[in-house]
């Protein structure tokens, strides 16, 4: 297999440099904005190689893997599936918009690209999706986030609140998941993918809490339908080199790569 993965961050510098070591994969495309990113994470290992466009190395490509920020993925998905390449995207609130996300999937199924998207930092996602089989009627979803996972965030500053005063867990967003993904586009991709598997954006409730003591970011699921009920609990240590981003989504890009390549699916 031939990897292309855009972005050289926490979560794609973790991928590629486990995909270096899957007997499997014989070549990785590298991209980056910010082209020594590339340069220095393909420098340690041994199947990469830096490139400037991963428009250009599509024909040799099996899976590009987008690890970016949303705007990337916007970009580059339509243009990935409409070679007929599959794709995995891990900023999967770029799928917010439902012209855009339709426009994909429609183009994706015409040339027989598949769109994978990994369960990133949450748990409990193979309940909602065996669960939107049936009758859905609510889907919740509460983020506990660390102040060094916030740091920047625009919508915090147009509402007043300084991170850095907040003294006891206080709720900072209380709505819906499209809204969400657009206010929080680094911190919230999980709202996304629950959003897409259940009720859909417009219903989806999201609600992020600012704890000060916290040093974890944590994700609640609660669902109740037709089938019963359902909570799933998930504490997720961040990333060395990212606050903003929990370990167990790279994890979990790394553990569907697996199965990808072993065309394993079981728990699907």
């Amino acid at each position: 297999m031939r990897l292309g993965i855009i972005g050289c961050g926490s979560i794609g510098g973790e991928l590629a440099e486990a995909a270096d070591g899957m007997t499997e994969v014989k070549r990785i495309y590298l991209v980056d904005l910010n082209g020594k990113a590339a340069d220095a994470l393909a420098s340690k290992l041994n199947k990469a190689v830096a490139v400037r466009s991963i428009e250009q190395e599509l024909y040799h490509c099996d899976l590009v893997i987008e690890a970016a920020n949303q705007a990337a993925a916007r970009e580059i998905v339509p243009k990935v599936v409409g070679r007929g390449v599959d794709i995995m995207i891990m900023s999967v609130g770029a799928l917010v918009d439902d012209d855009y996300r339709n426009s994909v999937y429609e183009t994706a199924r015409n040339t027989g690209a598949r769109i994978l998207v990994p369960s990133g930092a949450l748990c409990g996602t193979d309940g909602l999706s065996s669960a939107s089989v049936g009758r859905i009627d609510e889907v919740l979803l509460t983020t506990t986030k660390s102040p060094d996972s916030l740091v920047g965030v625009p919508y915090l500053k147009e509402k007043g609140i300084d991170i850095t005063k907040v003294s006891e867990p206080t709720v900072i967003y209380d709505g819906y998941a499209r809204e969400a993904v657009k206010l929080f586009p680094k911190n919230i991709n999980v709202a996304a993918a629950v959003s897409i598997m259940g009720v859909g954006f417009d219903r989806t409730k999201v609600k992020i809490i600012l704890d000060p003591k916290t040093r974890s970011n944590s994700h609640e699921l609660i669902v109740r339908g037709e089938f019963g009920d359902m909570i799933s609990k998930t504490n997720n240590v961040p990333s060395p080199s990212n606050p903003s981003t929990s370990h167990l989504a790279a994890l979990s890009a790394i553990s569907a790569l697996k199965r990808i390549i072993r065309n394993d699916w079981v728990g699907i």
